[in-house]
């Protein structure tokens, strides 16, 4: 075994947690993505999904997706900047560019591409990146590519952001980058005191829109468009993979910045293209989240209805007010404990445990789509109380 392997070797808490026989990661689906799946040949109610609208089994997305499939083929084999670049790409840029406010969009091959892309080359040596400390885990990567200072504030703290502002050099670039709703928590960034605190201290503002988008503001434009802020805001990027029923994402911005991006991004530039087949998919669940409102409309209502009975049952659900829902637990073993039970009940949840959340803050996660029943939340619900109050986490 050379050295790598021996080293690697070590790494053996995944085999440790199966071992205990409460392993919750890679379950196998053996259907279609919905609010009921098959799993082991038994339905089970999936509230582990990010398909906040519940398009990725829609008639017109899937047969958007076979069509663009049978045009352009299932690949684009090159990069954008080079032989990857289809009309299909820059009709779907232009539409998201429209739908979020800005002038122009460029889409990448993942959301986490995204913001690797992106936040690992807008700024410079002498510039500065200030970030939320529960920014997704993108954000993160991208901001350690960069050259430029970090700092990090406490989660929607603003005393603690403008903290941040006051030690940056007030001539050079300061980016702050925030999750307009965040992925673990549920709660919405305070982005009307983020845009006040940047034109005190003339700084930019790009909003990571990926649970934000389809969920939030007119038609689902998201956070930015929630608090009427769009012209505030520099930078706006959200996924494909959960409203828009796809894979990929985009950036939108001012031409200026769009033009930089085309031409230094590396994941952008060195990355195959979207495929024809995802890239058609996602503008068919942009054009249904244009057309048909009452989608949203109903799943604020749910919405509201899961939050209002998880705080009379005693849940602890923290700040969040979107349907991402946690139910803090609070143990990394009972949240492993916790997740199994549920299973057996026939509830599909993820935990949430280091290095997502801190030790402290363990959690399961429980997210919901336009497609689920109030029958299928009620069920839900009873079956997580039954299994919070036999581990005693719940009185």
């Amino acid at each position: 075994m050379g050295l790598l392997q021996d080293k690697l070797s070590k790494y053996t808490l995944p085999q440790e947690i199966k071992a205990r026989g409460v392993y919750p990661y890679f379950r196998c689906i053996e259907s279609e993505q919905d609010t009921e799946v098959i799993m082991s040949g038994r339905k089970v109610l999936m509230f582990g999904s990010n398909s906040y609208l519940g398009l990725t089994n829609h008639p017109k997305v899937i047969e958007a997706s076979l069509e663009a499939t049978r045009k352009y083929g299932t690949g684009c084999a090159g990069s954008r900047f080079l032989n990857g670049t289809l009309d299909l790409h820059l009709q779907l840029e232009k539409e998201l560019a429209e739908f979020v406010g800005k002038e122009d969009a460029i889409i990448y091959s993942t959301g986490f591409q995204v913001n690797l892309g992106v936040v690992s080359c807008v700024t410079g040596r002498e510039d500065y990146i200030i970030c939320d400390e529960l920014d997704h885990a993108s954000i993160v990567e991208g901001r350690r590519l960069s050259f430029s200072t970090i700092y990090k504030y406490k989660h929607n703290n603003m005393e603690a952001l403008e903290k941040e502002l006051k030690k940056c050099k007030p001539d050079k670039v300061k980016l702050i980058i925030v999750d307009g709703v965040f992925s673990m928590e549920g709660d919405v960034a305070n982005l009307p005191e983020i845009i006040r605190l940047s034109k005190k201290y003339n700084a930019s503002v790009m909003v990571d829109e990926a649970h934000g988008l389809g969920v939030l503001g007119r038609n689902g434009r998201g956070t930015c468009d929630h608090f009427n802020l769009t012209k505030d805001v520099d930078l706006i990027m959200a996924t494909f993979s959960k409203s828009l029923a796809s894979i990929g994402g985009f950036i939108a911005a001012d031409k200026s910045v769009i033009n930089y991006l085309r031409h230094n991004s590396r994941p952008y530039i060195f990355s195959a293209s979207n495929t024809p087949g995802a890239t058609a998919a996602a503008q068919a669940a942009l054009h249904i989240m244009k057309t048909e409102p009452e989608r949203i409309d109903y799943l604020w209502k749910i919405t509201n209805y899961a939050l209002k009975r998880f705080r009379e049952l005693g849940f602890e659900i923290g700040n969040t007010s979107t349907p991402i829902i946690p139910l803090y637990v609070r143990d990394i073993e009972k949240t492993f404990i916790v997740t199994k039970m549920l299973f057996e009940e026939g509830i599909f949840i993820n935990p949430v445990i280091p290095p997502a959340c801190s030790p402290e803050d363990t959690l399961i996660r429980f997210s919901l789509m336009a497609t689920h029943t109030v029958e299928q939340i009620d069920i839900a619900v009873e079956k997580l109380l039954k299994c919070f109050k036999e581990l005693d986490i719940i009185k």
